[in-house]
């Protein structure tokens, strides 16, 4: 059996922002075909690894039941609550649903994460993603580019000290002009 890959799939700018100066995220607001693009993605997670900022932000789709008003937010709203996470974070003392906090460095909590899981595991939070990419970690980006050009904020990729080189696998744009692009690490 081979081992679970690592993904990092966000929602960018242009430039290559995943927020605003602000740490807005409002402009990248999928429609209802890129939402429903995520809640393959999704379903087809076997678990997820997220910053505390990424956390919070999610938990609404397990706490807020207006989330379940559609079908597809139904939907997504039980892939995610049924979704394994590890959550780091220096701040928060417990967590909530089908959730952990880690306790072991990044690199020990992936590869435990990686081991346990029956699919792909996505890590999101651009502060800790990056910290995964430095360390040689995921094995895909995906990205879900928006046609916005926000000259500053969140960076979706850290300063490296090396290249890192890619294969692009796939490309495909919504009709809301948002590209999609998959790439694997060579």
């Amino acid at each position: 059996m081979s081992r679970a890959k690592l993904l990092y799939s966000m929602t960018v700018s242009v430039d290559g922002f995943v927020a605003d100066r602000e740490g807005r995220i409002d402009w990248s607001a999928p429609d209802e075909e890129l939402f429903r693009a995520h809640l393959a993605r999704v379903s087809e997670l076997g678990a997820t690894l997220l910053g505390r900022r990424l956390y919070e932000t999610m938990l609404v789709w397990e706490t807020d039941p207006s989330l379940r008003g559609s079908e597809a937010g139904a939907a997504f709203a039980d892939v995610w609550s049924a979704l394994p996470k590890v959550v780091f974070s220096r701040t928060l003392h417990s967590v909530q649903g089908n959730a952990r906090l880690a306790r072991a460095p990044l690199a020990e909590e992936i590869e435990a994460t990686l081991d346990a899981s029956d699919g792909p595991v996505e890590i999101g939070g651009a502060e800790l993603a990056g910290a995964a990419v430095t360390l040689g970690l995921v094995d895909e980006l995906r990205i879900f580019r928006c046609p916005i050009v926000l000259g500053g904020g969140t960076p979706y990729l850290p300063p490296l000290t090396e290249p890192l080189r890619l294969e692009l696998l796939e490309a495909r744009t919504f009709p809301s002009r948002i590209l999609y692009e998959r790439y694997a690490r060579v």
